[in-house]
C-alpha cells in the first residue's frame, strides 16, 4: 500500500480550518465532544478549547503514540479538559449518552469495520446530539490517502444512515473535504 504524506498541523491549516469546522458542527462551550481516531489532536486541542473549563473533550485513536502528542500538546497549551483513550473504535465506547458532538475528522475509511465504530457512536451520542464525518473527497488530488480506500459522500451516508442516524446536511468542507451532519434517530 502507497504511504501517503502526512501534513503537519502548520500545513493542514493553509487548506483546512478546524475551528470553522467546530463552529459549523455547532460545538460550544460545556459541551462534550467525542473526537473518534482523533490522531494528534487536530481538531481536539481547538475543541477544548471551545468546550471550555466545564466542558469535556473525550480523545480515542488506536495509535498511543499520537495520543501523547495530544496530551503534550493540551499540556503546553493549558488545557485540562481532554481525556485520552487508546484502542479501537470498534471496541470502546467511552460512555453512554454522554456526548453532544461524535467526530470523526477524515477516519472512517480508516477503520477495520466502520460500521461498528458507527455503532458505538450511536452508543456515546446524546438523543439530541450531532454526528460530524469530515472526509477526503473521493477525487485524485495531491493530498490525502489513496483515492480507492476514501469513500464518497454517498456511501459514507449509507454507514450512518445503518447505524441509526438521520442525514441532516452534507457539504464541502474546504477544497479536499466533505462535511456530513446527522443526528441520532
Amino acid at each position: 500500500m502507497k504511504k501517503f504524506h502526512r501534513h503537519t498541523d502548520e500545513e493542514r491549516r493553509k487548506w483546512q480550518d478546524p475551528e470553522m469546522i467546530l463552529s459549523t458542527s455547532g460545538l460550544k462551550p460545556g459541551m462534550t465532544f467525542a473526537d473518534i481516531g482523533c490522531g494528534r489532536g487536530y481538531f481536539a486541542i481547538p475543541a477544548a478549547k471551545i468546550v471550555g473549563e466545564k466542558g469535556k473533550v473525550l480523545a480515542s485513536d488506536v495509535d498511543p503514540e499520537s495520543l501523547e502528542m495530544l496530551v503534550q500538546k493540551a499540556n503546553t497549551e493549558g488545557l485540562n479538559n481532554i481525556e485520552t483513550i487508546t484502542g479501537k473504535a470498534e471496541e470502546i465506547i467511552p460512555c453512554k449518552a454522554c456526548a453532544d458532538i461524535v467526530f470523526f475528522g477524515q477516519c472512517l475509511h480508516d477503520f477495520e469495520d466502520p460500521q461498528k465504530a458507527l455503532q458505538n457512536a450511536r452508543k456515546v451520542i446524546k438523543q439530541k446530539g450531532t454526528l460530524i464525518n469530515v472526509d477526503w473527497k473521493k477525487q485524485e488530488m495531491d493530498k490525502g490517502p489513496p483515492v480507492d480506500i476514501r469513500f464518497d459522500e454517498e456511501y459514507a451516508s449509507g454507514l450512518i444512515q445503518k447505524a441509526d442516524f438521520e442525514i441532516k446536511e452534507i457539504m464541502d468542507s474546504g477544497p479536499y473535504h466533505y462535511l456530513i451532519k446527522a443526528t441520532p434517530k
